[in-house]
C-alpha cells in the first residue's frame, strides 16, 4: 500500500523490506575541483549547490555551512552493452547561457557520439528547491527508443554520510524519494514522474551496484535504512525531456509540498525569474571593468558573481572561503569543516573585492557581521560557523587588521550608512597593540612569530585605525596614541623580517623572510633572522629562517607602507622570483614559501598532512599587484589568472606546478585537489582588475602611503608591553609603556639611588592606558629600570619583578 511521507515504508513493488549491504560503504566526500556554484539570489531560496564533472555534487541548506549530499548524477544505459555514469564516462561542457548569472548548461556527451545529455541547473527563486532540466539528444538512430535514463543521489544529510535512511514513497498521488537523517528531510522527485525507484546501501546494493551488473535494473529496494545511502530513480522513458527536483527542508511534508509545487511550474518560468534576480545585482555594480581584462569581462562578471553566492542567508554578511572540501575525496564524517567556513581573511578579501566593482550592500553587511561576532578582547575567529562559533581557535593577527581595513575602505567610499564601527575598530586596535607584534600564526596558519604580511596588515590597520578616529569626542588622544604605535612596528620591520646573511641567490643576502620565528607565548623582542631555525609545517623539517622565503613582503609595497623601488624590496623581489616562481603553460605563477608541504603528493596522491605545495593563483594577482605599485601594466598576470580557470571559470587554490604525471592525474597547470572555487583567488583577480584601471592598487592605505613613503616621519617612542617586554631603547627616543589595566610605575635611571613614580594616563581607546618615561636623554649603554603597581587590580598589588631597558645607538633600518 502507499504510504505517506511523515511515516515513509516501502511501497508495494518492494522485494525486500531492507537491502543487503548495511550499513555501506565507509561514508566518503567528492572532490573539491567545482566547475561551478549556485544559488538563487532570493533569501527564500536557502539552498546552494555545487557542480563538477557534469553533475551536481553537494547540496547546502538552510546556510551555507551546512552541507546534505555527496553527488547527484545520470546512469544511462542501452539495456544490453553499456551503462555510462555521466562523471566518469562522458565529455563535459559548461556554459553559461545568462550574463551576470550562476545559471548553468551542462553539455554531456557520449565519447563514441552516440548522445548527449544537456542539462539546465538552477535553483527555485523562492524555494529551497533545486531545479534541472534533462533533455536528451540521441544521435545514433539505432539508440532511439532503447537508451534509459536513471537519476542517482547519495545523501549527506545534515553533513554527514553514515546515519543516513531513504525510501521510495507516494506523496499526493506522486511518485518521490525521501531520505533523512536527524532534523533535515530530503524529497526528490521529477516532472514526469518516476517510473521505478530503488534504495540501497553504497557498495553493494545501491542503484550502481545494480546498473553496472547487468545495464538493467533489476532492484526496487522499497527501505534502506541508518546507513550510508543511495537513490536511484528510472526517469520515464516515454519522453526525453524531464524536470528533476531535489528539496530540502526540517519537515518531510513541508519539503515534498514545496517541491511538488515548484515541479507544477513551467521550468522556463522558474528559471526565468532565477535569472532576472542574478541579473538585477549587476546594477548595483556601477565601477565598469571589462575593458581591462583580458577575455572581455567573462571570468570579471563570473567571480562577482561566485563572491555574492557565497554570503550566507540567515546570517547575511558572512561570506564562506569556498563551497568546497579540499581532497574531500578522502574525507568523511569527521572533517566538518571543509572551507564552508568563514575567515575574517578571506570575508575582507572577497568583501573588498565586491567593493572594488561598485558594490556596497554586501561588504557594509559583511563588516556588521564581523561586529557582531567579535570577542570581547576585541579579537576575531581563526575561523568560525556562520553564526560566529569559531572552528579552529589560533591568533592570527592579519585577521585581527583586517575589519578595520575593510571599515577603511567603506568610509572612503562613503558605503557606511548610518553604521558605526568605531567600537569594533578601538577593540581590535587595544588586541594589535596589546597582542602584537609577534603572531601566534601568519596568513598561512602554520608559524608563529614576525611575519611580513602580518605586520604589514597590522601597520596599515592601525593607521586606517586612527584615521577613522580622527575628531571622535569619544576617542580623544587615540589617532595619535595609535600613531605613535604603528610608527613604532614601522620603524622594526625590517630588523624583525630581514636577513643579511641569505643563501639561496648568490650576491643577494639581504632580503625579507618568510617569517621570523617567535614564541608566541615569551616572544624574543629582539630576534636574530640571521641564526634562528624554523620547523616548518606539514613535513617540510628544520631549516635556517634566513633561508625560507615567500611573496609575504610584497604586502608592505601593495598596503602603501614601502616603496617599490626600495632597495630590500626589490632583492627580496629577485630572490622570491628565483626560488618560488613557476613558469607554466598560463603563465607565471608562484609558490607560498620553499620547502611548503601543503598540497599534492609528488605522485598526485592527495594531502594526507603532507604533501608538496602547489603553485597558488592568488599569488599571480599578488605579484600583479607589485607591478601596478612599479607603474607597470599588470594585465599579463591578469590574463595568466583567467587561463588558470577551469572550464566552468573556477579559480583554484593550487595548480599543479611539476612536470606532467605519467598516471595522467596532472599536467602543469592543472587544478589540484585543493579548494576550487577559491574565493580568495576570485577575489584577488577581481581587485588586481580594478588596480589595473586605477593605476594603483584598490586597497592600498593612503595614509599610510603618505606617511612611511612620502614624508617617513622618525618614531618618537619605543614601544614595552607585557607581551613584548623590549630590552634596548634607541638613543633620543621615549619609552612608552602601554597596559591593559591602570597602573603606577615606579623607575629609576640611576639603579634605584633615586626614584619617581608616574601614573597612567587614558590612551583614547577602552580599557587601555600608556606611561611615558623619560628616556630620550640617556646615552647610550644608561638604563631604565622600573616596575609596575597595578593599581586596577583587586586591592593593587605590585608586580614583584624589575623590568630594565637599555639605551642604544641608533641602528640602521635595513640589513
Amino acid at each position: 500500500m502507499p504510504h505517506d511521507l511523515p511515516n515513509p515504508a516501502p511501497i508495494s513493488r518492494v522485494k525486500t523490506d531492507q537491502p543487503p549491504g548495511w550499513p555501506g560503504a565507509p561514508a566518503r566526500w567528492t572532490h573539491s575541483a567545482k566547475e561551478g556554484i549556485g544559488t538563487a539570489y532570493h533569501v527564500g531560496c536557502r539552498l546552494w549547490f555545487t557542480l563538477s564533472h557534469g553533475i551536481v555534487n553537494e547540496l547546502y541548506y538552510p546556510t551555507i555551512d551546512r552541507p546534505h549530499t555527496r553527488d547527484f548524477g545520470l546512469l544511462i544505459s542501452d539495456g544490453e552493452t553499456f551503462c555510462h555514469e555521466e562523471k566518469r564516462d562522458l565529455l563535459h561542457e559548461v556554459a553559461y547561457p545568462e550574463k551576470h548569472c550562476l545559471y548553468y548548461r551542462l553539455t554531456n556527451t557520449d565519447p563514441q557520439g552516440r548522445y548527449k545529455i544537456i542539462k539546465d541547473v538552477c535553483c527555485d527563486p523562492h524555494r529551497s528547491v533545486l531545479l534541472t532540466r534533462v533533455h536528451l539528444e540521441v544521435l545514433e538512430e539505432a539508440l532511439r527508443g532503447k537508451l534509459r535514463v536513471y537519476a542517482l543521489l547519495a545523501p549527506h544529510l545534515g553533513g554527514g554520510g553514515a546515519g543516513n535512511s531513504a525510501w521510495a514513497c507516494e506523496f499526493a498521488g506522486r511518485n518521490l524519494m525521501h531520505a533523512s537523517r536527524g532534523d533535515f528531510h530530503l524529497a526528490f522527485g521529477s516532472q514526469p514522474d518516476f517510473t521505478r525507484r530503488s534504495v540501497g546501501f553504497v557498495g553493494t546494493s545501491d542503484g550502481w551496484q545494480d546498473l553496472m551488473g547487468n545495464f538493467a535494473m533489476d532492484w526496487e529496494y522499497g527501505a534502506a535504512e541508518n546507513g550510508n545511502v543511495a537513490l536511484l530513480a528510472e526517469l520515464d522513458p516515454a519522453t526525453t525531456d524531464w524536470t528533476l527536483g531535489v528539496g530540502l527542508g526540517m519537515d518531510a511534508q513541508s519539503v515534498a509540498t514545496k517541491l511538488l509545487q515548484c515541479l507544477s511550474q513551467r521550468f522556463e518560468d522558474s528559471a526565468k525569474t532565477y535569472v532576472q534576480q542574478w541579473q538585477r545585482t549587476e546594477l548595483a555594480a556601477d565601477v565598469h571593468l571589462d575593458e581591462h581584462t583580458g577575455d572581455g569581462g567573462s571570468i570579471l562578471r563570473l567571480s562577482r558573481c561566485l563572491l555574492l553566492g557565497h554570503e550566507d542567508k540567515e546570517f547575511q554578511g558572512a561570506l564562506i572561503a569556498s563551497l568546497s572540501i579540499p581532497w574531500g575525496e578522502t574525507k568523511g564524517d569527521d572533517d566538518l569543516g571543509g572551507y564552508h567556513l568563514v575567515w575574517t581573511r578571506d570575508l575582507v578579501q572577497s568583501a573588498t573585492a565586491l567593493l572594488a566593482t561598485g558594490q556596497t550592500h554586501t561588504p557594509l553587511r559583511a563588516l556588521i557581521w564581523l561586529t557582531c561576532i567579535q570577542h570581547q578582547d576585541g579579537s576575531f575567529p581563526q575561523n568560525s560557523w556562520i553564526d560566529g562559533a569559531p572552528y579552529w581557535k589560533s591568533i592570527q593577527l592579519d585577521q585581527m587588521a583586517a575589519p578595520i581595513l575593510l571599515a577603511w575602505r567603506l568610509r572612503r567610499a562613503n558605503a557606511l550608512d548610518d553604521f558605526d564601527p568605531w567600537h569594533a575598530i578601538a577593540g581590535a586596535a587595544r588586541f594589535l597593540m596589546l597582542q602584537g607584534p609577534v603572531t601566534d600564526q601568519e596568513r598561512w596558519e602554520e608559524q608563529p612569530g614576525y611575519s611580513p604580511s602580518t605586520l604589514a596588515m597590522v601597520v596599515a590597520g592601525l593607521v586606517a585605525a586612527a584615521d577613522l578616529g580622527r575628531g571622535r569626542s569619544d576617542a580623544e588622544g587615540a589617532s595619535d596614541f595609535i600613531f605613535a604605535y604603528a610608527d613604532w612596528l614601522n620603524a622594526h620591520l625590517e630588523e624583525w623580517t630581514a636577513t643579511s646573511r641569505g643563501e639561496l641567490v648568490p650576491d643577494l643576502p639581504c632580503h625579507y623572510l618568510r617569517i621570523t620565528p617567535a614564541d608566541p607565548q615569551s616572544p624574543d623582542p629582539h630576534p636574530d633572522p640571521n641564526t634562528l631555525e624554523i620547523q616548518l609545517a606539514n613535513g617540510g623539517g628544520s631549516q635556517p629562517a634566513r633561508n625560507v622565503v615567500g611573496g609575504d613582503f610584497l604586502h608592505l609595497v601593495r598596503l602603501g607602507l614601502r616603496a617599490p623601488d626600495d632597495p630590500l624590496v626589490l632583492a627580496s623581489l629577485a630572490v622570491y622570483d628565483a626560488v618560488l616562481k613557476c613558469d607554466l603553460p598560463q603563465g607565471p605563477v608562484w609558490r607560498r614559501y620553499n620547502e611548503d608541504g601543503y598540497g599534492q603528493k609528488p605522485d598526485g596522491g592527495a594531502f594526507d598532512g603532507s604533501g608538496c605545495g602547489g603553485a597558488w593563483p592568488l599569488l599571480t594577482g599578488e605579484r600583479g599587484h607589485y607591478e601596478v605599485a612599479a607603474q607597470r601594466d599588470p594585465l599579463p598576470y591578469i590574463q595568466t589568472m583567467e587561463k588558470l580557470a577551469n572550464l566552468g571559470g573556477m579559480l583554484p587554490e593550487q595548480v599543479w606546478w611539476q612536470d606532467d604525471l605519467q598516471n595522467g592525474k596532472f599536467k602543469r597547470g592543472d587544478a589540484t585537489g585543493s579548494a576550487m572555487p577559491l574565493c580568495w583567488s576570485h577575489a584577488e583577480y577581481v581587485s588586481l582588475v580594478r588596480s589595473r584601471r586605477d593605476g594603483v592598487a584598490f586597497d592600498r592605505v593612503e595614509p599610510a602611503y603618505r606617511r612611511y613613503v612620502i614624508e617617513r616621519p622618525a618614531p618618537s617612542f619605543e614601544i614595552w608591553t607585557a607581551r613584548h617586554q623590549t630590552r634596548r631603547i634607541p638613543v633620543g627616543r621615549t619609552l612608552r609603556l602601554v597596559l591593559a589595566a591602570e597602573a603606577t610605575c615606579r623607575w629609576s635611571v640611576d639603579g634605584w639611588l633615586s626614584q619617581t613614580d608616574t601614573a597612567v594616563r587614558a590612551s583614547g581607546l577602552p580599557n587601555l592606558w600608556f606611561i611615558d618615561l623619560p628616556t630620550a636623554r640617556l646615552s647610550s649603554g644608561a638604563s631604565v629600570e622600573f616596575t609596575l603597581h597595578w593599581d586596577g587590580v583587586g586591592d593593587g598589588r605590585w608586580e614583584g619583578r624589575n623590568f630594565c631597558v637599555t639605551a642604544i645607538a641608533a641602528e640602521k633600518t635595513r640589513p
